[in-house]
């Protein structure tokens, strides 16, 4: 359990599970008890579904990458630290976040952007073939309809192991751009003007921050990763204002994702948040003053603006159960408040102003308790409520069933 927010949820028991046989039997026991089923690998839930109050199932024993030429087995309580160190060694990777203890199978069931996203698409989108236990305790290779299901959808049961067509790992320029606070809203605009034209390689996200003490400066950070040094200083003329700080790596992959990812510490507060994709631009100048209006001393807010288009974009959308595929860029709200807080009004106003501008659709790796499934799945919901219903039809692994005790 990483997220601080769920951690005085008690569960029943956890199982850690080494094996599928150990899946079986952790959902045998979970159905004697009439508990309900909770599944973690890296425990990144912002929902808290891989906590719960009934038995929850930890695959983190299940570790461990093997490379055979283009393709990698990887099993499903790996962290992406180790995945990225294995295929480095090979010269190889896949598209995927950069935080390091995030576990990958998580991450591709609900998707998976990341700073090669623009070049080879989501996490899920590499994802050639699965083993899993359903929800009877059955072993299963995933067939066409489940591997559809899988690429986005999350699971009608445990995934144990996980076959990716890997890429090769290539070097890069990190960069990490600080401008000045009074640029915020000129920079938001010209950032979502200077999408549509970016080279597939040049991965920039947007972050505007407002820090806990009200009498700190906005913060405005432009960071991410490109194929030279050079397309970093082009970004800086497109958007058209000069960073007072710029930090810059060059190195291999691995070396890129571990600067990006910086130290990776521990934080005691406590994250709410809204997603939203957008195919057009949403209007900077309202939802600055909103971030910088009736700040309240203890809550950081911030607004994280991820790049899409390329990769992203060039799979139909329902060729996955992923269907946010004709997006210019994902806005994240997210709201830190010292534990036992809750966030202001700021969230929820801020995510009504951007929202008219909006698709309507949620990154399915950014769950909000109570958003229904149509907001992550658009028009791949019936399809995926079918399936879900086939293969686990007394919704063992139904998303939110055990909401109310772990949000």
């Amino acid at each position: 359990m990483v997220l601080p927010r769920f951690a005085d949820v008690r569960a029943a028991a956890v199982v850690p599970c080494a094996t599928p046989t150990d899946v079986a039997a952790a959902l045998r026991q979970a159905a004697g008890g009439g508990h309900p089923v909770a599944v973690r690998g890296g425990g990144h839930c912002f929902a808290g579904r891989s906590s719960g109050t009934g038995v929850v199932i930890d695959t983190s024993p299940m570790t461990g990458v093997d490379v055979d030429g283009d393709r990698a087995v990887i099993a499903a309580g790996t962290r992406l630290a180790e995945v990225y160190d294995v295929l480095a060694a090979h010269g190889r990777t896949i598209p995927a976040g950069c935080g390091p203890t995030v576990g990958v199978a998580g991450l591709t069931l609900g998707g998976g952007l990341g700073i090669l996203g623009r070049r080879y698409g989501l996490t899920c989108d590499s994802l050639l073939a699965a083993r899993l236990v359903l929800a009877d305790g059955q072993p299963a290779d995933a067939d066409d309809d489940l591997l559809w299901m899988l690429r986005g959808g999350g699971a009608p049961g445990v995934v144990c192991s996980l076959t990716f067509r890997t890429v090769p790992a290539p070097d890069s320029t990190a960069f990490r751009l600080s401008f000045p606070a009074a640029a915020a809203t000129g920079l938001v605009d010209a950032w979502q003007d200077t999408l549509p034209s970016l080279d597939d390689p040049l991965a920039p996200s947007l972050h505007v921050t407002v820090p806990p003490d009200p009498a700190a400066p906005l913060q405005v950070t432009v960071s991410g990763a490109a194929p030279t040094s050079a397309a970093v200083d082009d970004l800086i003329r497109r958007l058209g204002v000069t960073p007072v700080s710029d930090a810059r790596h060059d190195g291999t992959h691995r070396s890129t994702k571990r600067w990006l990812a910086g130290e990776d510490l521990p934080d005691v507060r406590y994250a709410y948040l809204h997603s939203e994709f957008f195919r057009s631009r949403v209007p900077a100048t309202g939802l600055i003053a909103r971030l910088l209006d009736d700040r309240r001393p203890g809550e950081e807010r911030e607004l994280d603006f991820s790049p899409w288009g390329g990769a992203y974009n060039r799979v139909p959308a329902t060729a996955t159960a992923f269907p946010h595929r004709e997006a210019l860029f994902l806005l994240k709200q997210t709201a830190m408040v010292p534990p036992g807080r809750r966030p202001g009004a700021w969230l929820d106003e801020s995510y009504a102003l951007a929202h008219p501008f909006g698709t309507g659709g949620a990154y399915p790796n950014f769950p909000e308790p109570g958003l229904p499934d149509e907001a992550y799945y658009l028009g791949n919901t019936g399809r995926l409520r079918r399936l879900r219903s086939f293969h686990d039809p007394a919704g063992v692994f139904t998303p939110g069933r055990a909401e109310s005790v772990t949000s």
